[in-house]
């Protein structure tokens, strides 16, 4: 059992390599994104005391109360549903939004960082499975939503992004995994736009999305050990 944090990410880091070098991929090519969902500041703390400079966080609400209590050089990533009235607070405390689900919601964050004066880059998030449980665009909204996005001056488009099915074994996801990536080339085409992030992979699956073509893999326990904090409730 690894019982550092420190050796915890160095397992992982050896695994993201060995994944790379499957798939004929530089191991720079992925970015690993600890998520802090549930976890304390003191957790985030040890994050940025390792290096990391990105932070992954699924609740706005749960972010706000750790941000100013934690390394100020740190960008956030919001991961998790945005709902339409944390819009302008996911503006101000993220620098990057991997999940939004709707031609509303692009929108919003389009208006929203006008008036903050910046340019949010996010994913979009796609429901590749069709699942009726999960959020997401189907993939063929995505074009259509893509195109409104060429129109927009304060939101850029800059990827995918997709949760898979929860399957047993790992092996079992490579399908959702490989549509995104498939979906993301048809689109560069199609779109004439560079999507360079494909945002998919989480501590039980993220060997086979570094296979497919993941940038982003977005990961929680397998860095921080198991979840012990409750979830900070919806507002």
């Amino acid at each position: 059992m690894l019982d550092s944090f420190h050796e915890r990410v160095a397992a992982v880091r050896s695994r993201i390599e060995a994944a790379c070098l499957r798939a004929g991929r530089a191991p720079d090519s992925v970015h690993l994104l600890p998520v802090a969902k549930t976890y304390g500041p003191e957790t985030v703390m040890e994050a940025a005391g390792a290096g990391f400079r990105c932070i992954g966080e699924n609740r706005v609400q749960e972010a706000r109360q750790k941000i100013s209590l934690c390394p100020g050089h740190l960008e956030w990533h919001l991961i998790g549903h945005l709902q339409s009235n944390k819009v302008r607070e996911a503006i101000h405390y993220f620098s990057m939004i991997h999940s939004v689900d709707s031609e509303r919601l692009l929108l919003l964050i389009d208006s929203a960082a006008r008036e903050e004066g910046k340019t949010m880059p996010v994913c979009l998030e796609v429901n590749v499975a069709g699942e009726a449980s999960k959020n997401g665009l189907s993939p063929d909204e995505v074009g259509p939503v893509l195109e409104i996005s060429q129109k927009l001056f304060n939101v850029q488009v800059v990827g995918l992004m997709t949760v898979p099915p929860a399957v047993r074994e790992p092996e079992e996801v490579r399908p959702w995994f490989r549509a995104l990536r498939d979906l993301r080339d048809r689109m560069q085409i199609q779109a004439g736009l560079d999507l360079p992030d494909l945002s998919m992979g989480m501590s039980g699956d993220f060997e086979v999305a570094v296979e497919e073509g993941a940038t982003w893999i977005r990961l929680g326990s397998i860095l921080f050990g198991p979840r012990i904090r409750p979830e900070v409730p919806a507002e």
